[in-house]
């Protein structure tokens, strides 16, 4: 009981349930904004009067409701543009303006993940492992950490 206690009050488990309770109530926000003001815009747009959402064809006796289907999808390509423009978009540039690559320095695995680390790092900036100082780091020959790439 001791261990789950300690996984459940870890941060990461703590920012992934405060995230998805956040995204969450964004969905439930872009949805009603497209419901109240974009379905009737396309609905204007192709011809449809009134809540376009509602639009269906009946084929054989079995109804489609497409205008459902363009909720959705409109909804979808809202909530994509602003996460990639409002959160994906300026992390990669503070992480290139923090944490710029450096293309020259020699490179090694780290042992514990597998990831690329500068042969001069204690620390993997991925795992946080803590690694044995590089040989070539130091200014010596290649040792079996090795210098990889």
């Amino acid at each position: 009981m001791k261990g789950f206690r300690a996984f459940l009050l870890r941060g990461n488990v703590v920012d992934l349930a405060v995230g998805i309770v956040v995204g969450a109530a964004f969905t439930t926000l872009v949805n009603g904004f497209v419901k109240a003001f974009l379905t009737p815009i396309v609905g204007l747009v192709s011809g449809a009067t009134g809540d376009f959402s509602k639009k269906s064809f009946h084929a054989s006796a079995v109804t489609f409701p497409y205008g459902i289907f363009i909720d959705a999808l409109i909804s979808f390509v809202i909530v994509a543009a602003v996460i990639y423009f409002l959160v994906v978009l300026p992390m990669n540039r503070m992480q290139e303006k923090f944490f710029p690559k450096a293309s020259g320095a020699p490179m090694r695995e780290c042992p514990e993940c597998l990831t690329a680390v500068p042969a001069a790092a204690r620390r993997c900036s991925a795992c946080t492992a803590v690694i044995a100082p590089s040989v070539v780091a130091q200014g010596g020959e290649a040792g079996p950490t090795g210098v990889t790439k």
